[in-house]
């Protein structure tokens, strides 16, 4: 197991406990999302039909293709991203089994190597503004939205190389179109599996 230490939460103390507290302790409907953006808790309803199917589909490509036996895909596992006051819930996260296995109920957004968010109409805003700042500020290398919502229509963006501050972008990826998933996954997704009516 990788040992968390201090430099996985940069931002501990006060502050950031008070927060996980309030993370922890807020009770929500079943099957609804707690989650803090920005130092905001927010609660969302269940994750729609199209949301499972997508992330189903995609966990299957990811075992088929390209993940090694030492990394799972997991749905519903929150990140820490404590430089941004944040604990994210993303549809799929692909991060080292051993991280996973650790005590707690959440991990350091640094060890995530994939975190894939897809769009509700209530989630859009935070997850093409605020959660890529957090997971680029975290060193996340892959940020996979699905944009469901996008005014031009259903996209995936590909955000890469992240500098603490920002992603580089790729130009947004239609259902159908190819989309490649550089190292360490050096695969091609059939966005395809991103059509679902």
């Amino acid at each position: 197991m990788i040992p968390l230490t201090a430099e996985h939460y940069p931002q501990e103390g006060r502050a950031w406990d008070a927060l996980v507290r309030i993370w922890e302790d807020t009770e929500a409907p079943e099957g609804c999302m707690v989650e803090i953006v920005d130092g905001i808790v927010s609660v969302a309803p269940p994750r729609d039909v199209r949301q499972n199917v997508i992330v189903a589909e995609l966990s299957r490509a990811l075992y088929r293709q390209a993940l090694p036996e030492n990394r799972g895909a997991y749905q519903k596992l929150a990140l820490a991203v404590p430089a941004r006051h944040g604990l994210y819930v993303p549809n799929l996260v692909v991060a080292p089994d051993a991280v996973v296995r650790g005590p707690g109920y959440f991990i350091p957004a640094a060890a995530a190597e994939l975190v894939v968010e897809i769009t509700s109409m209530t989630s859009a805003v935070h997850d093409r503004l605020h959660k890529p700042a957090g997971y680029a500020a975290a060193g996340v290398p892959l940020y996979l939205l699905v944009d469901l919502w996008s005014p031009d229509g259903p996209t995936a963006v590909l955000h890469g190389e992240p500098d603490h501050t920002r992603y580089r972008i790729q130009s947004p990826t239609r259902p159908g179109e190819p989309l490649h998933l550089p190292e360490p996954f050096d695969m091609t997704l059939d966005t395809s599996l991103f059509r679902v009516s």
